[in-house]
């Protein structure tokens, strides 16, 4: 299996490497990890098996985090499915309505999810080791979900344009690009449309006519734009979060608006694997997973910013809550993608995280078989 790129990993890893803090000894961290032990003997005892359906538009995206959880727990069990959001959270409600949910965990980015199925009383509350630690801007105060790490979509531009690479907005306009930008199309994931968005209304509806007057080519995925990026003669895009290629790299603009977004985690009420589940989660924001394993801007106010880069509230440029609040007007949401449709034209190709089309309603297994 080819190693994937989560394709909303944070831009400082792709430009640089993962270079982490060193990992915390303090005798806080200590409890954390007595903590987390205790919590493996208690999935242990429950079967030693857990269900994550993650958000991702690559099959193995979320597979870095399964990896790093079973390193550290090598007796679990972890089936991590990966599909696009707005089909895994369409299957948790189909899931709930049918009583037969085998997911154990949402981890998604279809931020609006998370406050409806708190009301609609379908998730588990657990406040899961380092909950006090977790910005209070990303979690419920009552403890039925929380943001567990910061994804952001920037540049994406080829090695091979050195200085040249465009980096604001505008630069995406300079005719020596036409022909040669690929974008995911916009109207098939609420990230790259709130990018969009955030363009139209500082330029206006004039700046994505120019930018299709520059002939770009839209694919299904973030990651499918990203890869595309130093292949086939095309050489930037924006709204996307890097590739491990080795032919493009990421930049971050200085004025031009870009998208970063807490993705967000919790357990469902029927999931048949509640003590797994609460291991997961509480290890994902353990000051150890958040520091060494993410690869991305911690949910936690103790754990610095990666390498490189500022913390994420500290960007004037972007607004970590804006897509939330984005996604939780579904009613302005659509009107604004049909009206970007009329632009970039229907959705075309299959589900880039699931083209074979195995996944179905009850995917257990990354084949969609039920174990």
């Amino acid at each position: 299996m080819r190693k994937t790129l989560i394709g909303t990993l944070t831009l400082s890893v792709l430009a640089g490497g993962v270079t982490a803090a060193l990992a915390d000894t303090s005798s806080g961290s200590a409890t954390e990890q007595a903590q987390l032990q205790k919590l493996y003997q208690q999935a242990l005892a429950e079967g030693g098996t857990v269900i994550i359906y993650a958000g991702g538009d690559t099959p193995y995206q979320s597979d870095y985090l399964r990896d790093a959880f079973v390193k550290k727990f090598p007796k679990m069990k972890v089936n991590m499915v990966t599909d696009l959001s707005k089909y895994h959270d369409a299957r948790i409600d189909n899931q709930i309505a049918e009583h037969h949910v085998v997911a154990d965990i949402a981890q998604l980015q279809t931020l609006d999810d998370f406050p409806r199925w708190k009301k609609e009383g379908v998730l588990e509350k657990y406040k899961p080791v380092g909950w006090d630690k977790v910005y209070n801007k990303i979690k419920d105060k009552d403890g039925y979900y929380t943001g567990a790490m910061f994804f952001g979509f920037a540049n994406v531009t080829a090695t091979t344009l050195g200085g040249n690479a465009p980096v604001e907005a505008k630069d995406f306009l300079k005719p020596e690009f036409k022909n040669k930008l690929v974008f995911t199309y916009p109207n098939d994931d609420d990230a790259v449309l709130y990018y969009f968005k955030q363009l139209t209304d500082k330029y206006g509806f004039g700046y994505l006519s120019k930018l299709m007057a520059q002939h770009p080519k839209f694919v299904r995925g973030s990651q499918a734009a990203s890869d595309t990026v130093g292949t086939d003669g095309y050489v930037a895009n924006f709204a996307s979060a890097g590739s491990y290629s080795g032919l493009s790299t990421t930049s971050i603009p200085q004025h031009s608006p870009w998208v970063t977004w807490p993705q967000t985690d919790a357990i469902l009420k029927q999931a048949p694997h509640k003590a797994a589940a609460k291991l997961y989660l509480s290890w994902l924001l353990s000051k150890d997973a958040q520091t060494n394993s993410i690869g991305t801007w911690s949910a936690r106010t103790d754990v610095a910013a990666p390498a490189g880069r500022k913390p994420i509230f500290d960007y004037k440029n972007t607004n970590p809550l804006g897509l939330g609040t984005f996604m939780n007007n579904r009613t302005a949401l659509d009107r604004y993608k049909a009206r970007v449709t009329l632009y970039v034209g229907d959705v075309k190709g299959v589900d880039p995280a699931n083209p074979d089309d195995v996944l179905g309603l009850y995917p257990i297994n990354r084949d969609g078989t039920q174990g």
